[in-house]
């Protein structure tokens, strides 16, 4: 397979397993909970770092903001032989009792996104694989973290999300919002791939707030600490994969 033209990687550079955040800055923190960490190659949004954890060998990769760019990662990263994804993001409450710092596993995503539509009719779910999804969730529960596990919804159009879609989001049970997993679980369901999701509360949408609206960072003090235990969970999850 030949190098791939986004992230400059080809068969053999990789592992079997990608953590996907968004931020290129997460990619270098994740590393920073792991061993041996070797930066593979760097290009526009995409940072690609290979490490251990506990002598499991994974490959981190950022993706940008946004399911166009998530996909063009995702099918390259497919091409050179990973097999599991796992996004490890942020995302906006839209429950009340969805705080910021709180930590969701998705069992799902609403198509409020552009992108899988390119690939599948909206009808089909866009959901992780399960064994990727009792990871997640055994790994908090066996380091005694609380999750919040259920459907969300990724959306294209951060500055748009009007009062109306957010109370038909909240009435539809959806936990959170965010801008990539319906298309990271709706391709690596068409690719053969597993795939899943854990992203920390960095705001809420019902209760009016959104990430740097009270602080010159991007994220709240409490959403920053959480990202560090999202982190940890998610590498716990990648030993039992």
């Amino acid at each position: 397979m030949a190098k791939q033209p986004h992230l400059l990687v080809e068969e053999g550079d990789v592992h079997d397993v990608a953590l996907i955040p968004g931020n290129p800055d997460r990619v270098d923190r994740i590393a920073d909970h792991c061993d041996d960490a070797e930066l593979v190659s760097e290009n526009r949004e995409y940072r690609i770092v290979n490490a251990e954890y506990e002598g499991r060998e994974l490959t981190i990769c950022s993706t940008g903001i946004g399911c166009p760019s998530a996909a063009i990662a995702l099918e390259e990263l497919r091409n050179v032989g990973v097999e599991t994804v796992v996004r490890v993001g942020t995302c906006g409450g839209l429950q009340t009792d969805v705080e910021i710092g709180d930590m969701i596993v998705a069992t799902g995503a609403a198509k409020e996104e552009g992108t899988s539509k390119r690939y599948e009719s909206e009808t089909y779910p866009a959901v992780p694989d399960f064994g990727t999804l009792t990871a997640l969730v055994d790994a908090a529960e066996a380091r005694d973290e609380e999750v919040h596990v259920g459907p969300i919804v990724s959306d294209d159009a951060f500055y748009n999300e009007s009062d109306e879609y957010v109370e038909d989001w909240e009435d539809a049970g959806l936990l959170a919002i965010e801008m990539e997993a319906a298309a990271v679980f709706s391709l690596a369901r068409r690719r053969g791939m597993n795939a899943g999701a854990i992203c920390t509360v960095d705001g809420n949408l019902v209760a009016g707030t959104q990430k740097g609206a009270d602080s010159d960072d991007e994220l709240p003090e409490k959403a920053r600490n959480n990202v560090g235990r999202a982190i940890a969970i998610t590498l716990e999850a990648v030993i039992r994969l």
